[in-house]
């Protein structure tokens, strides 16, 4: 699992001229679209199932809050789909081609920066019964080219604790180099984590 970074992001100045809701991103074996309304259970179902999976690299929950709730995730829906529609991120659902309601994982483009930086931070996880399938590379690489090409951005960065070497993996086979280590640079889990930085750019993305 890959950490979004800290920073969030501002509407672009021409939202009209963001990807539609209906956008549907199809690979090999999986579909990646915009989280829906009708989502919500499955998509609970599937934060629950995974509570063990994810806690260890996800931020910790505001305390006497349950993020799995009907009421928290029904609210994230609502909220991923106005933040892709004024162009502030894009949180993109993981299904398989053929089962468009199963919900195996998901990737967030976050933090959306245009200006002279024109950055997303690239967050993602798969279902734990799913892992080693190669499934999260193939659903990363479409969404880095989705972000590169579609939204337009002209660098796409991950954050990945040092530890986790099965998300490093999958950076390193989607073509991400490695920047560096940045101390203590996200509260996961209630602890300040150091993190290896991971990015790509549109040149670079072009010769992959």
């Amino acid at each position: 699992m890959s950490s979004s970074g800290p920073m969030r992001g501002h509407p672009v100045p021409d939202a009209a001229g963001a990807p539609s809701l209906s956008t549907r991103l199809v690979t090999e074996r999986l579909a990646l679209r915009p989280p829906r309304t009708s989502d919500v259970p499955e998509m609970r179902r599937a934060l629950r199932q995974n509570a063990a999976h994810l806690q260890p690299w996800s931020v910790a929950p505001v305390p006497g809050e349950d993020a799995t709730s009907l009421t928290s995730v029904s609210r994230a829906v609502l909220r991923h789909r106005k933040e892709w529609k004024n162009g502030q991120a894009y949180v993109l659902v993981i299904t398989r081609r053929d089962d468009d309601r199963t919900i195996l994982g998901r990737v967030a483009l976050g933090g959306v920066l245009r200006g002279a930086f024109q950055n997303a931070y690239l967050g993602y996880w798969i279902d734990a019964e799913h892992q080693g399938e190669g499934l999260m590379t193939e659903a990363v690489r479409a969404a880095t080219s989705f972000a590169l090409a579609t939204v337009g951005l002209h660098r796409v960065q991950a954050a990945v604790m040092p530890r986790n070497g099965a998300s490093q993996r999958v950076l390193d086979k989607v073509g991400y180099r490695r920047e560096g280590l940045a101390a203590r640079y996200l509260c996961i889990a209630g602890t300040w984590e150091d993190h290896l930085i991971f990015a790509v750019t549109s040149e670079e993305w072009g010769r992959s």
